[in-house]
């Protein structure tokens, strides 16, 4: 059931309707069916498999906390980390590894016949994995308590805004909420509703719209055009972008309407003037997720290499993150170069700070231009990488850039669409960061210049928005 659907339209509807009626302890019961509906009607299967790490983690979190004696903690803690990491590893991971291991000893002339799995990934497997994660590893180090209720907790995993694709909400932030009585406010549904509209005019205008640019490049064999292939990287940045911050944004504006207050997942991430910088405003719940239970345990580990472990911490933690996006190596060489980003910055800005830094504003702003173009750029690498079929259509693509760049009518055709559908993006981001990256500012301006904005961005959507509803992209993660 795809936001972009008229199906979920009548099934939120039927949703907010009895919502409305009800107190907190049966909305939370309804929201519960509702979002065993709403993951069911993909495959009801597999509503199997995320009440085992439902009813795991619920235990092992009271186990944890009652508990007096460490070792009981600890082991209770690692049949967690084993049961759902399990269940991740083998329906997502395992025709990827038993695939590598025929290819390893094929090399040294063993021959095996591995058995690969003919199966579905189960939607939105990588997201509620990290959301039950966060349960017991923040009861385990003391950051939160257990719900005493089964139902609030088999509600924090599955609750359907958030269920396929995000935000990574920790429990101790997104727990409460289920657990305390919610207050409807009319200023609430006016924000969800804005949020939804922005949210689906970035899936159906932009997103959808670029993946027209951008599929039949990265989806061709060699050899390339440069050009197209150039175009194709930009149309892919920005259609990953507000495919994935359409649907956080339709996500938070659904929660905003029912009274919950969703984190903020995209932040003007183009914006970003140095790799760190990037992370910071790019899929924020799960660089917060990579920081708090993979950088700092392993930065802050008592085998110390001096200035080499953040260094050491960001290659590894950015690798695993490429091999949570999916089973290929394109995913983790897009993951270790992100790594290797974020560590050459964290090597060179000390000595960089003084030579950029000037209290001329003139210099400053035009400094600031340049290293947003620079890292956007050192971004889209990194998307060809994340994009291609392998690794050898991601170094044919980069190289074709450079060896076979020539202009034709059809690209300057492209380049005009590129610019149709990401010009209205962009003016509204410059407007964003210069109101202090509020993405509310909209709801803020003049009646009269809001009008004017809502009725633009209306007949955009409606009139050249795309009619097929399409999945979300990260929906295969």
């Amino acid at each position: 059931m795809l936001f972009n659907s008229f199906r979920f339209l009548v099934f939120f509807a039927i949703v907010y309707c009895l919502y409305l009626r009800m107190d907190r302890k049966w909305q939370n019961r309804m929201l519960l069916a509702a979002s065993c509906v709403f993951y069911g009607c993909w495959d009801w299967r597999f509503l199997f498999l995320i009440f085992t790490s439902v009813t795991t983690d619920y235990f092992c979190g009271q186990y944890i906390f009652n508990s007096p004696d460490e070792h009981v903690k600890k082991r209770f803690l690692l049949v967690s980390i084993v049961v759902n990491l399990a269940i991740l590893g083998f329906f997502k991971y395992f025709n990827f590894f038993a695939s590598n291991l025929q290819a390893l000893l094929g090399f040294f002339g063993l021959t095996i016949h591995p058995i690969l799995l003919h199966i579905a990934l189960p939607l939105g497997i990588s997201f509620y994995t990290f959301r039950t994660l966060t349960y017991t590893l923040d009861i385990y180090n003391g950051q939160t308590e257990p719900t005493k209720s089964y139902v609030d907790y088999a509600l924090y995993v599955t609750f359907f805004p958030q269920l396929i694709a995000g935000p990574i909400m920790k429990a101790k932030d997104l727990l409460p909420q289920i657990m305390a009585s919610r207050k409807v406010t009319v200023e609430n549904f006016y924000r969800g509703c804005y949020l939804i509209f922005f949210g689906l005019f970035q899936k159906l205008f932009i997103a959808d719209n670029l993946a027209r640019l951008a599929d039949p490049v990265f989806d061709s064999s060699p050899p390339y055009a440069g050009a197209k292939v150039l175009l194709a990287t930009y149309a892919f940045a920005f259609q990953v972008y507000c495919d994935f911050a359409g649907y956080s944004n339709i996500a938070r504006g659904l929660g905003d309407c029912m009274g919950f207050d969703t984190m903020i997942n995209f932040n003007l991430p183009y914006f970003a003037r140095n790799p760190q910088d990037f992370w910071q405003r790019w899929h924020i719940s799960l660089s917060n997720w990579l920081r708090d239970y993979l950088y700092y345990p392993i930065a802050l580990s008592k085998r110390n290499w001096g200035m080499w472990s953040p260094v050491f911490a960001l290659m590894v933690t950015f690798t695993l993150c490429g091999l949570w996006h999916g089973a290929a190596w394109t995913f983790i060489i897009w993951g270790a170069y992100q790594g290797a980003l974020l560590a050459m910055h964290k090597l060179i800005v000390p000595s960089c700070a003084k030579i950029l830094s000037s209290r001329n504003a003139a210099i400053s702003r035009f400094s600031y231009i340049l290293s947003v173009l620079f890292v956007f750029n050192l971004v889209c690498l990194g998307w060809i990488i994340f994009r291609a079929a392998s690794i050898d259509s991601a170094l044919s693509m980069v190289s074709s850039i450079f060896i076979d760049f020539k202009l034709t009518p059809s690209f300057f055709e492209s380049l005009r669409n590129l610019t149709f559908y990401t010009l209205p993006l962009i003016l509204i981001e410059v407007a964003q960061f210069r109101k202090g990256d509020d993405i509310l500012f909209m709801r803020k301006l003049k009646p009269a210049y809001k009008t004017i904005l809502y009725a633009c961005i209306a007949y955009l959507l409606f009139v050249y928005g795309a009619s097929s509803g399409k999945e979300f992209i990260y929906f295969q993660f």
